[in-house]
């Protein structure tokens, strides 16, 4: 056994200088765990809550002193002397002292900062690196990078109605080769938008925010990216995007202001389907609202055979909404987040269900990122196969793609590219 010995919250800023939770946990035998937790911009209904104190005259309303006050004076007594490799009864104590169902008494920002803190000790104590704590030797997967090189709605806050658009360099022998890839394309990206007189400032996961006529014109922009920095389309380098159509929907439609239509859930889908015959498209998320349950069931109908049709927003890494998902066949792949859900093991737990109802899943940041690599660890060691964690820009997101280039070197390990989206 290792006891907690003492757990200390601070109030810190994430990468878009909003205050968010740095946690401590010391351990008896003197070892320190951290973590900072991530917030994200463009969330789910269903998300965990995450508390924000309010007070207009601090951080325009976003402190999170009330969230430290509930780790300082609540949750660390609770856990002075668990024993911090008994991960599952410490997060099990964490959802018991809130006793919602969404976190919404202690926060869910609160709780996981305590989590991931505990976690992170407990691999330290052991002297092991953190992917092989939560996985053991049998995690050694390195994921195919998602890079958001071209950031829109709620991300850029201008212009493109969809979020997200990325390039998914998947046909490379290892990660390192990957991620250069990945690297040299964005480079290229940036100088074909600078010779079209276009803007190359970036938005919150550090992809380009340009001004574009419309939402299909980043796709064809990329697309020559890829082909300048010497790569094959659909054969070396993928196409992905993340529409956040709950962002779009508006009274039973989805409103694309560029192209100034409102469309069907049928009609979006078929905007997907002759863009997938157009662009080599691997996987698209969120392409419906949250709601549109219908939709969902419909766009996998027709999609699921040809791309990955990922959930976010529609299941925030929540086990009971994948559940139905499974049973009614509404997506065949998940977008994993820590923050969703609030715990380290239910986020093992919905990847878990997720991996043996042959459903994909991605490991993945938030807009408000940090420092803390935790989820590139958290990716080799259940081996997701995939990561989303911005693009090949800004310190918050290449902290994780030096982790795992780090990780590969260290463990040997594997990656599987185009073979990781066989399962769906």
């Amino acid at each position: 056994m290792n006891g907690i010995k003492s757990i200390k919250a601070r109030e810190v800023l994430d990468s878009r200088g909003i205050p968010t939770l740095e946690v401590d946990c010391w351990l008896e035998d003197r070892t320190l765990g951290w973590a900072i937790v991530p917030s994200g911009t463009s969330a789910g209904k269903n998300e965990a809550l995450e508390l924000r104190d309010g007070d207009a005259r601090r951080f325009l309303g976003q402190g999170v002193l009330k969230a430290v006050k509930n780790v300082n004076e609540i949750i660390a007594p609770a856990l002075v002397g668990m024993d911090a490799n008994q991960q599952t009864m410490v997060d099990r104590k964490l959802i018991a002292l809130d006793g919602s169902e969404n976190k919404s008494i202690l926060s869910a920002n609160a709780i996981l900062g305590v989590s991931m803190s505990v976690c992170r000790a407990a691999a330290t104590s052991s002297r092991l690196p953190l992917y092989q704590y939560i996985g053991g030797l049998a995690g050694r997967v390195l994921p195919v990078p998602f890079l958001n090189v071209i950031n829109g709605g709620a991300h850029a806050g201008w212009n493109l109605d969809f979020q997200e658009y990325h390039i998914v360099p998947a046909g490379y022998p290892t990660f390192a080769e990957a991620l250069r890839a990945g690297a040299e394309i964005f480079q290229y990206l940036r100088k074909i938008l600078k010779d079209k007189g276009l803007f190359t400032g970036v938005g919150h996961e550090g992809g380009f925010a340009p001004t574009l006529r419309n939402n299909e014109e980043p796709l064809g922009l990329i697309l020559k990216a890829i082909e300048m920095a010497g790569y094959k389309p659909g054969e070396e380098v993928y196409l992905a995007l993340d529409c956040a159509a709950s962002g779009i929907f508006d009274k039973g439609k989805y409103e694309l202001k560029l192209e100034k239509k409102r469309l069907t859930s049928d009609e979006l889908i078929d905007l997907y389907e002759s863009w997938i015959r157009k662009y080599p498209i691997i996987s698209i998320e969120d392409g419906l609202d949250e709601n549109d349950w219908t939709g969902w069931i419909s766009m996998t109908a027709r999609l699921g055979s040809k791309i990955q049709v990922v959930g976010d927003d529609v299941f925030v890494t929540n086990i009971r909404l994948l559940k139905k998902a499974i049973s009614e066949k509404a997506a065949n792949a998940i977008l994993i987040k820590l923050n969703q859900i609030g715990t380290v093991t239910e986020t093992l737990e919905c990847h878990e269900l997720a991996n043996v109802s042959n459903f994909n899943t991605i490991i993945s940041h938030r807009s408000g990122e940090t420092e803390d690599t935790f989820i590139a660890d958290l990716a080799v060691g259940i081996n997701a196969g995939q990561i989303k964690t911005g693009a090949p820009c800004r310190s918050e997101r290449t902290a994780k793609y030096n982790q795992l280039l780090r990780i590969e070197e260290e463990a040997h390990g594997v990656f599987l590219g185009k073979q990781v989206f066989q399962k769906a």
